[in-house]
């Protein structure tokens, strides 16, 4: 169903080597002499080598690399970014205690509210549901009293 695939024939190139050219040879030529104060010259060692040859040259003091800071374990990145989860999680914690405080702050007024509600009415049902035998306040005794056509005459 799909073509046979076909493969490109590899082209053959021709393969240039190319020698290295040697150096002529340089002639090492010494180097000048200065004049040194004396007193100042430092110390000159000599080392004999294992196959007899002699090597001199100043004595140089060993160069003492300065103390690096120690790196702390973790990274200052690191710290901040841990820091900053303990930070939210805190701030986490207390708005859920908040919520619930406010939520037990609110069921609490409302039981207040109802409890009021229920002695206030309560009360008033008393006061409505009693016999009208008025034990204080101002009592009106009407003896001759009569009404024609709907008027108050005393």
């Amino acid at each position: 169903m799909y073509p046979e695939p076909t493969h490109p024939v590899p082209v053959q190139r021709d393969v240039t080597t190319y020698q290295p050219t040697p150096l002529p040879p340089t002639v090492v030529h010494p180097a000048p002499v200065v004049p040194v104060q004396p007193g100042t010259a430092p110390a000159v060692a000599s080392i004999v080598l294992p196959d007899g040859r002699v090597v001199t040259g100043y004595a140089i003091d060993a160069v003492r690399p300065e103390p690096v800071t120690a790196k702390p374990a973790v990274s200052r990145t690191a710290v901040n970014v841990a820091l900053g989860g303990v930070g939210f999680l805190a701030v986490c914690g207390g708005l859920l205690l908040l919520t619930s405080f406010l939520a037990a702050l609110t069921a609490f007024i409302s039981q207040l509210i109802i409890l009021a509600a229920v002695i206030f009415g309560g009360w008033i049902a008393v006061q409505v549901l009693s016999p009208s035998d008025h034990r204080g306040g101002t009592t009106v005794n009407i003896r001759k009293a009569t009404f024609k056509r709907n008027h108050f005459h005393g």
